[in-house]
């Protein structure tokens, strides 16, 4: 299964409950006007979207209406797509263009939200492209935590620097930077905990281990990301401020894509955090984290079905 197929799969769900629906209102109507726009403004906002991303998405689609002299709501269907992709910040591709040894990634989450078996599907896609990944255990709090991420670590085929439950997460990064950096290990992958009850706590160990990684090589780490829950729609803008505060991200994993009608809560996390999605989670396998494209995402949102198009000839 290609990328598209897969992405158009994990957003069936999403598109089912909301963009078939924008999509009857827009074949079912004959022009383009102000009770067209709001009925697609209501179901973008129904669907996760968010209300300031959506009035945005439209007051954008009535600029291009303007500029291009549309009248047929027919011409409307490519130019929603067109726009909801150009909400999108775009991916950083950040290692391509980088390329330190070692690449150090630093991930961050609330328990829950997939973040660890995000980082094993990240380092096996590291592996395909013949990288020499280490896993670092940091989550040293979470019980089984650590034996979680030995699991996948095996799957994945890649090395992973551990100690044992409840030790000092900072200690663990500091042996981790230390191997990672007298071994030449090319990517190093660092999985933090997640505890939102002990939020001032959690975010000063963060800050904690920012530094020690500093000590040993100043300038990472080189890519700090977010792994947001798709399942919690807007919700997750809400946790994403608060590391974004703390110790500032450079971009969004999105797990959990396949399983939710949220999917649209995408466009609007990228748009009001400003920050790009690198990844989305498409399924329970090794390999289902894939790049995320805005321009395969917002087809894979529209799947034009030819019957659903009317015959507006009189």
């Amino acid at each position: 299964m290609n990328l598209f197929d897969k992405l158009k799969s994990g957003l069936s769900k999403t598109r089912r409950q909301v963009f078939d629906q924008i999509q009857d209102v827009i074949f079912f109507a004959r022009t383009i006007d102000d009770d067209l726009l709001e009925e697609i403004e209501e179901l973008l906002i129904a669907g996760d979207v968010g209300v300031d991303t959506t009035l945005e998405i439209i007051e954008r689609v009535k600029r291009q209406v303007k500029r291009r002299n549309y009248e047929n709501a027919d011409q409307l269907f490519n130019l929603l797509k067109e726009e909801i992709a150009g909400m999108f910040v775009p991916p950083a591709n950040k290692h391509e263009q980088e390329n330190p040894i070692p690449f150090v990634i630093f991930v961050v989450g609330v328990n829950g939200t997939g973040k660890t078996t995000s980082i094993a599907k990240l380092a096996w896609r590291y592996r395909q492209k013949d990288k020499n990944v280490l896993l670092v255990a940091a989550d040293t709090f979470r019980a089984a935590a650590i034996e979680q991420l030995q699991i996948w670590s095996e799957r994945a085929g890649v090395d992973m620097v551990k100690h044992q439950e409840g030790a000092d997460p900072s200690a663990v990064v500091f042996d981790a930077m230390t191997h990672a950096k007298n071994q030449h290990r090319e990517v190093v992958i660092i999985d933090t905990a997640g505890r939102l009850h002990t939020k001032v706590n959690l975010m000063e160990e963060l800050k904690k281990m920012k530094r020690v990684i500093q000590k040993i090589i100043p300038e990472a780490p080189h890519q700090k990301l977010l792994v947001l829950d798709a399942t919690t729609g807007q919700n997750a803008v809400l946790q994403a401020r608060q590391f974004i505060e703390v110790i500032g991200i450079d971009g969004i994993i999105l797990a959990k894509l396949d399983g939710t009608a949220k999917g649209g809560s995408v466009i609007g996390i990228s748009h009001t955090l400003e920050l790009p999605v690198e990844y989305v989670g498409l399924g329970e396998k090794i390999d289902d984290l894939e790049p995320f494209d805005p321009q395969l995402f917002a087809e894979g949102l529209f799947q034009l079905n030819n019957q659903k198009i009317p015959d507006k000839n009189p």
